[in-house]
C-alpha cells in the first residue's frame, strides 16, 4: 500500500487531505512542524510527501533538502506564497511539484497519483536496466548488496542477503531446506537445517507487512518455502 506523509502546520488542511487520501486506498500519516515531519519520515517511509514551506522548528525548505537527500520519492510542496523566489527554489532542490494555497484536494490527489505512477515506471525501468530485483516495494541491488523495503535501506546479514536473493531469482519454487542450504552455504561443512528456519524468520521481519502473516516468503508445510512473485517483477 502506498504512503502519504503530509506535514502541515495548518491542521484543518491535513486533516482534510487525510480524508481524502483514506478514501482512495492510502495509508496516510501527518506532521504538523518540521521537526515531527522529519520523524515522521524517517519512521513511516513515505512513497510520497506533501509538504508545506511555512512550518515551526525546521521549515519545508530545508526538510525538501534533507528528504531529497536520503531519497527519490516524489515531493509536493505547498505554499501560501505566490512569488517565484520558493518556487524556483524547491524544484531545484529536487521537488516535484509546487502548489499554491488554497487548493483543490481532489486535484491534488489526481497530482498524487501521477506522481506516485510515474515514479513506480522510472523504478521498473531502472529494474531493468540496472539488474536489480525487485517486487512491489521489495529492492535488491545487486551491485551494491543492499536491500530496499518501502525505498529505505534495511540492514541484512550477508546469509540473509544471499538467501533473499536466491529465492527472489527462483519465484514460485518451492525449496527444501537441504536444498537451499546447497545454494547458499554449500555442503563444505555441516550446518542445521533449522539455521534456514532461523534466516527466513529473520526474512519475514524485514520484508513483510505482518511476519506472522508472510505475502512473499511463505511456508510450504512438509516441504519447504518459496517466495511468492507478487504486483512486480522481477
Amino acid at each position: 500500500m502506498e504512503r502519504i506523509l503530509i506535514i502541515d502546520d495548518e491542521r484543518e488542511i491535513s486533516d482534510v487531505l487525510r480524508d481524502y487520501f483514506l478514501a482512495e486506498g492510502y495509508e496516510v500519516c501527518c506532521g504538523y512542524d518540521g521537526a515531527e515531519g522529519l520523524k515522521m519520515f524517517e519512521q513511516f517511509n513515505p512513497t510520497l510527501v506533501i509538504l508545506d514551506i511555512m512550518l515551526p522548528y525546521l521549515d519545508g525548505i530545508e526538510l525538501c533538502r534533507i528528504f531529497r537527500s536520503k531519497s527519490q520519492i516524489p515531493i509536493i510542496m505547498l505554499s501560501a506564497k505566490t512569488g517565484e523566489k520558493d518556487k524556483i527554489l524547491t524544484l531545484d532542490l529536487g521537488a516535484d511539484e509546487y502548489v499554491e494555497k488554497p487548493f483543490s484536494p481532489k486535484v491534488l490527489v489526481a497530482q498524487v497519483k501521477a506522481l506516485i505512477r510515474r515514479s513506480q515506471q522510472s523504478i521498473q525501468k531502472t529494474v531493468v536496466e540496472e539488474g536489480v530485483l525487485r517486487v512491489n516495494y521489495i529492492e535488491v541491488n545487486e551491485k551494491s548488496r543492499t536491500v530496499m523495503i518501502h525505498q529505505a535501506v534495511v540492514a541484512f546479514s550477508p546469509k540473509e542477503y544471499e538467501l533473499l536473493v536466491f529465492l527472489m531469482k527462483n519465484p514460485n519454487q518451492v525449496f527444501t531446506k537441504d536444498r537451499l542450504l546447497d545454494a547458499v552455504w554449500g555442503f563444505e561443512e555441516y550446518i542445521d537445517p533449522n539455521t534456514v528456519t532461523v534466516h527466513v524468520r529473520k526474512i519475514r521481519e524485514k520484508i513483510e507487512e505482518q511476519p506472522a502473516s508472510p505475502v512473499y516468503l511463505k511456508t510450504v508445510w512438509g516441504v519447504g518455502y518459496q517466495f511468492c512473485q507478487e504486483r512486480g517483477s522481477l
